[in-house]
Order: structure tokens, then C-alpha cells, then sequence
């Protein structure tokens, strides 16, 4: 078994991301974007599909590793036999191309170091040309182009179709690695200082840091996952990707892998309120624009997910050359869920464009336009089954969480001409849809022998999105019904005490999102479980489960889509954005800063 998927660390430029394990390894890195063909895969195969891994000579993982202060710099340090030495690893805030910069420094003795780098294009499986030129080793292969030099120079050759290096550090020397890629016709790319690079990247994160208005007891954690957050944000659009990785498995060795390079609308509410309850209004500004960019057109359009840049068609295909993280596979490409029919991201869309009107991130006009279309088309086709928040792969139902966010929607709408005459809308018609959809959840998507709302009307599976009913208004917490949900959730999703998305125990057909095996506690839903105990008076359980949540957190304070609690390690992709807006949702509820709405 390679390295766990906690055992990674985060780095990027805020238009890709790179995975940097224990062992000094970068295993995963895709180049130019976050959605491009990766040129390290070793994440998702073996050494062959692409790595880069630099650390004393014969060494297994570092003695220890850390941020540097509030930033995305990574100082991993290795304590030998013969001394001690430590790898700052860091992209910069790219000017044109990105840069992966690795800086060897010694601290105590004398240490002998190995650098091995091994780039496969196109997913780990293109091998590229190598060259030296200018100083550089050179690696080309079609439209990519991989530039490696090292101040000050230190022989390399090659071996085994990689690029290697083996040098001596003593205390206060430093040798410093630049990895640049550019398109393969355009000519050199401008040399970057790495040092000057280094300095000039941790002001930046820090000034960014700094603004960050939330002093409460979990600001560590808060602000770790608002850098995570940052770090997932497309710079050129404001777009924030839900990981930076594909296909790491919901359950080892199976088949729920999925590409999560992209940005789902359901992130939108949840992403602005955590940016603006702690004063990043610049960010929340970005993505409001970048949604109304990628929601124009027709409503019934309307997609769940789309590119960085709003790109639509986002095809699923297989990469049948990886053989998937611990034999998970297959490897999947793209994502077929952005064809789906899902009603309720329009609820979403509707209540992120009502947060940022309430906070004023800045006027767009055209704004009200598009939320006005969307009541108009969610008034014809609210009735209508969907594949639901989970993007099943079964049949469409009639999801009670879909449904309730269609209330939010029309909510909300309704709130905003209240609040605003002069708007145009059709105020009698959105609070008489309003009312409907309330009347026919409280009827059909209750189920009063157990006292819960379910996943489904007709239906006795539970859902843990039907935690969000009061956090987003649709009753009070101190409804019996709420209370409920939350005593019926708790009992039948919990898994060592977190929680499971939905049940399927009773399906007679099987699982309701129709993907053979099972998977992991989600993590997102154990935040929402918090929520709702602190919202409905149990706010010592909801801090303990919070604690709990928090050690979960790898060494560097990052968490994974799901927790397999049995064996005690992370899973999915990672790291996960839905996750990190949870931890910051929540510290803020625990503390009094967040409010339902």
C-alpha cells in the first residue's frame, strides 16, 4: 500500500493545485489548471505515471512538517543520522506560467539528498522528451513543455526514463529546484528567483490572512480551511473547485471515483456566507460574478456543475492506463453529473444571490433578471422529480431536500420584493408556490410513524440533507419535527458516530443512488449534525462532536470528502471543499457568528 491520503499536503498558485506526500513526493499535479491533464499521476497509479520526490537519500517520511505561519508554504524536515535538513515546497502567485519551487536547505550536519522527477503527461501517460538547454533539462512531449533547473546548479542525468539528481547539503546551504511548464511553441519561459519567490509568496498569503475578521476560539481551523477554500479558487474567475484531485475512492478498492476538478453550484450559498461572515468580501464578489456568468441562458439549462470558467460540457470518460489509488478504478475524466436534473441548485442559486444582495457585494442589476427567470421556470417544474443533491445514478424521485430548496428559493425571492418594492416579480405567485411547496413536504415527505422527514416522499430512507430544514428556515429548530429529524438522523446514519449521506437499508431494489458498494461517513453531514444539535439545544454535543471533527483533521489541518471510521483514515477526494465550508459553517455557529437564515 502507498501513502494514505491524509499523508498528503496542499500547495498551489490559485490555478492549480500539487499533492506533496510524507515521503517528499509530489504525486499529483495538473498543469496549467486545476481540470488539465495531470503531469504527476503517481496518486493514482505508481511511480511510472509521473512523480517528483526530493529528500535525504534512502529516507522513508519526514520527521515532521508544517505550514509556514498562514500560508500555503510547506516546510517538511527530515532529522538523519548524519543531520538535518528541511524542503520548503511552494508555487507562487503565477505571473504567466506556474512554477513549482522546492528549496533544500541544511540545518545541522551534513546530508545527502536525491532528487528523482519522473513528468508523464496527459495523466502519467505520455513519456516526454528530455533535453538539457540553458541550463535547464528540457521535457517536451506535444503541446507540453517542463523546464527544471537549480540554484546553484547540481549535476543531473538520466535513468530509467527520469531525471535525477544527488548532491550534499551542510548547515545554512541551500540548494533551490524551479519546475516550469509552458506551452511547447512558445519560447522560454521568464526565469523566476526562487528565493525572492518564497518571500513574496508568504506576504501574500499572510496580507491575505490578515483580513480575515473571525477571532474566535477556532481560528486556527478556520482559517487553515478559508486558506484551503483560497487555494481551490480559480484566480482568472473567481470559480472554486470542489477538490483538486479525481477518482480517490468513496470506499477502497471500488467504484465510487469521481472527478471533482470542477465547481458545483450547491457550494455557492454555503461558500458566500463563510466569506462574508468573516470580511472576504473581494472573494465573495468573484464568485457571485463567476455564477452569473456560468447560470446565463436559458433556466432550463441550467447545470450543476461547470468548468473553471464555466465551461459546459464536461464528458465522463475512463483512463484505462491508471490503475486507481489502492486498485480503486476505474479512473474517470470528467463528470456525466453535469447533465443532471437537480431542482435544487436553484434554490441555491437564489439564496447565494439573496446573501450577497443582503451584504451588498456590489450592484449587478442583471442579477435580479436571472433569479426572476429561474422563480418563473421553477414555478412550472417544481413538481417534478430530480436526481438530488447526491446526483444519483438511479431513478429520478421526488427528494424532500429538492423540494425544500425550492421553497428556499421562492423564500426568498419573496423576501427580496418585500424588501424592495421596486423590484419586478410576481409577489402573489411566488408566496402561493411558496406556501404549496411547504404544504406538500410537511404532507409527503414527513413520515409520522417514526417522526422524521425522509429522503424521499413515500419513501423510509433518511437523508442527512434533511439536517439543513431549519438552518435554512424552512421550520424552526424547536419544531417537533425538526427535533424529530435530527433524534432519527442521528440514530440511523450514525456510523461510529458520524454520519452516512442516506441509508438504503430500506430498498428492496438496493442502493437508492444506484452505484454498487458503499462508502464512507460523509464529513460535510457530520458539520450538519453539529449544526443542528447546537440549533436545537444541544450545544455540548454539538461542541464534541465538533472536537471530534476537528481530529480528524490530517497534520496540517486538511480534511477529505469522507472518514472511514473502522479504519481510521481519510477517503475521497481531497482535499474537499464541501468539507472545509462545514468546519468554518460550524465554528461560526458554535461561536455566534453564523445565523440561520
Amino acid at each position: 500500500m502507498g501513502a494514505l491520503i491524509e499523508d498528503y499536503a496542499l500547495i498551489g498558485d490559485l490555478q492549480t493545485a500539487a499533492l506533496v506526500g510524507r515521503n517528499g513526493s509530489v504525486d499529483w499535479l495538473c498543469l496549467p489548471r486545476f481540470d488539465s491533464p495531470a503531469c504527476f499521476a503517481a496518486l493514482l497509479g505508481d511511480e511510472d505515471n509521473g512523480h517528483w520526490r526530493l529528500a535525504p537519500t534512502g529516507a522513508r517520511e519526514c520527521t515532521g512538517r508544517a505550514y509556514l505561519e498562514d500560508s500555503l508554504v510547506l516546510e517538511s524536515v527530515w532529522e538523519t543520522d548524519s543531520g538535518t535538513v528541511k524542503v520548503t515546497d511552494f508555487m507562487p502567485h503565477r505571473d504567466r506560467a506556474p512554477d513549482l519551487v522546492r528549496i533544500v536547505e541544511g540545518v545541522s550536519g551534513r546530508v545527502e539528498m536525491q532528487s528523482v522527477l519522473r513528468l508523464r503527461f496527459d495523466y502519467g501517460h505520455v513519456v516526454p522528451w528530455i533535453r538539457r538547454t540553458d541550463g535547464h533539462r528540457v521535457a517536451v512531449a506535444g503541446p507540453d513543455s517542463a523546464w527544471l533547473r537549480s540554484e546553484p546548479p547540481v549535476p543531473t542525468y538520466g535513468r530509467d526514463f527520469s531525471t535525477r539528481s544527488e548532491f550534499t547539503v551542510t548547515a545554512g546551504q541551500q540548494v533551490a529546484f524551479v519546475l516550469t511548464w509552458h506551452p511547447s511553441h512558445e519560447p522560454r519561459p521568464r526565469l523566476v528567483d526562487p528565493h525572492t519567490s518564497l518571500r513574496h509568496t508568504l506576504e501574500d498569503w499572510r496580507e491575505w490572512a490578515g483580513r480575515c475578521s473571525y477571532r474566535g476560539p477556532y481560528r486556527g481551523a478556520v482559517l487553515r480551511s478559508l486558506i484551503t477554500l483560497k487555494a481551490l479558487t480559480y484566480a482568472p474567475t473567481g470559480g472554486i473547485v470542489a477538490a483538486p484531485t479525481t477518482s480517490l475512492p468513496e470506499e477502497i478498492g471500488g467504484v465510487r471515483n469521481w472527478d471533482y476538478r470542477y465547481c458545483w453550484l450547491r457550494d455557492s450559498t454555503l461558500t458566500l456566507n463563510a466569506l462574508l461572515s468573516v470580511g472576504y468580501e473581494d472573494e465573495a464578489a468573484a464568485w457571485r460574478d463567476w455564477l452569473l456568468r456560468a447560470v446565463a441562458g436559458d433556466p432550463a439549462d441550467l447545470q450543476i456543475m461547470y468548468g473553471v470558467a464555466g465551461e459546459r460540457r464536461l464528458p465522463e470518460t475512463d483512463v484505462p492506463w491508471l490503475a486507481g489509488y489502492e486498485r480503486s478504478f476505474p479512473v474517470r475524466i470528467g463528470n456525466n453529473a453535469a447533465t443532471q436534473f437537480q431542482l435544487d441548485i436553484y434554490g441555491e442559486v437564489i439564496d447565494s444571490l439573496h446573501v450577497a444582495r443582503g451584504d451588498e457585494v456590489g450592484v449587478k442589476p442583471h442579477a435580479w433578471n436571472i433569479q426572476r427567470c429561474f422563480l418563473e421556470f421553477l414555478q412550472t417544474h417544481w413538481r417534478e422529480p430530480d436526481e438530488g443533491l447526491w446526483e444519483i445514478r438511479g431513478p429520478r424521485r421526488h427528494f424532500v431536500h429538492s423540494k425544500v430548496m425550492a421553497w428556499v428559493a421562492a423564500d426568498r425571492a419573496v423576501r427580496a420584493l418585500e424588501a424592495d418594492p421596486e423590484l419586478d416579480g410576481d409577489l402573489d405567485g411566488w408566496r402561493a408556490m411558496r406556501e404549496e411547496v411547504h404544504r406538500e413536504v410537511c404532507e409527503r415527505g414527513f413520515d409520522t410513524e417514526r417522526g422524521t422527514f425522509t429522503q424521499f416522499y413515500g419513501s423510509r430512507e433518511l437523508d442527512a440533507a434533511a439536517l439543513l430544514i431549519p438552518r435554512v428556515g424552512f421550520l424552526p429548530p424547536d419544531d417537533p419535527r425538526v427535533t424529530g429529524t435530527v433524534d432519527a438522523v442521528r440514530r440511523e446514519l450514525a456510523h461510529d458516530g458520524l454520519l452516512r449521506r442516506y441509508s438504503s437499508e430500506f430498498s428492496p431494489g438496493g442502493p437508492v443512488d444506484g452505484v454498487p458498494g458503499g462508502e464512507g461517513a460523509f464529513l460535510v453531514c457530520s458539520f450538519w449534525l453539529a449544526d443542528a444539535l447546537h440549533m436545537t439545544g444541544r450545544t455540548k454535543e454539538a461542541h464534541e462532536l465538533f472536537e471530534r471533527l476537528l481530529d480528524l483533521r490530517n497534520d496540517v489541518g486538511l480534511l477529505s470528502e469522507e472518514y472511514d471510521a473502522g479504519a481510521g483514515r481519510q477517503l475521497g477526494n481531497f482535499p474537499q471543499a464541501f468539507s472545509h465550508i462545514g468546519l468554518v459553517g460550524t465554528a461560526l455557529l458554535l461561536t455566534g457568528k453564523g445565523t440561520a437564515d
